[in-house]
């Protein structure tokens, strides 16, 4: 049941976040937290999104766009850095409140609600008919990039954060997802270090057969979204992004991820 439950969840939510340009990492490491302590679902999650995100490169990077790919994906990088510094400081912060929904306690954190609301404000833009028209000048992308990798850094949602901006740069939707996949690419490779740290605390736990078949079912499922990639508008990309940034900023500022 476990490698039913996990292998589904990374082969839909790999084609899913193909399009999208984030998603896999929050969907798998709830899955591998029914199975595995929360460190354990942390770390394999990880590994899957690190080798999943390599394998899409390799499918899409040469389409990324290289002006958007300097211009956003430098100061994102750079700025995750100090995003994730500066979380322990904003640790420091009193929950806004909680509440109680069945038997689960959840937690409103400050830093989560501002996030939610920002993100919550990008997905509206690309749902109102008048404002989802527009995109950003050029010259606004390295702010764009900043802030998705300041914020990223302190949520680690830089995925969602960098949709949100990427989605208004003004590019083909083949262009869209492969700058994405090459950010998201970098990023994961500059957080290697604390894996393989972790790798190695937990090698002798580590479920070598079920975290191969969970990389492999999410190739399947990046090399499936990506054979259906001509058969998909942007402006279904935009509308897919939008619902999912919705459904992320909610959940996030309800504390529920």
């Amino acid at each position: 049941m476990d490698y039913l439950l996990i292998c589904l969840v990374a082969f839909l939510g790999s084609g899913l976040t193909l399009f999208s340009g984030f998603g896999l990492g929050t969907l798998l490491v709830p899955v591998f937290g029914l199975f595995f302590p929360i460190e354990m679902a942390i770390l394999l999650s990880a590994i899957v999104h690190i080798l999943n995100n390599i394998f899409k490169l390799f499918l899409l990077g040469k389409k990324a766009d290289l002006q958007v790919l300097l211009a956003f994906g430098i100061p994102a990088i750079g700025f995750a850095f100090v995003g994730a510094y500066m979380l322990t400081f904003l640790d420091t912060f009193p929950p806004i409140g909680s509440y109680v929904l069945g038997s689960e306690t959840f937690t409103l954190l400050p830093i989560k609600v501002s996030i939610g609301l920002i993100l919550l404000f990008f997905a509206l833009i690309e749902i109102i008919p008048n404002w989802s028209q527009h995109t950003f000048d050029k010259k606004y992308l390295p702010l764009g990039g900043a802030l998705s990798g300041f914020f990223g850094g302190i949520s680690g949602m830089q995925g969602a954060m960098r949709a949100a901006f990427l989605i208004r740069a003004g590019l083909t939707k083949e262009s869209y997802i492969a700058t994405g996949v090459v950010i998201a690419c970098f990023i994961d490779i500059s957080r290697l270090g604390v894996y393989i740290q972790n790798w190695h605390q937990n090698t002798q736990n580590i479920s070598y057969s079920l975290m191969i078949s969970a990389t492999i079912s999410a190739f399947l499922g990046a090399f499936l979204g990506n054979l259906l990639l001509d058969k998909v508008t942007l402006k279904t990309v935009q509308f897919l992004v939008a619902v999912l940034l919705m459904l992320f900023a909610v959940l996030l500022g309800l504390g529920i991820i």
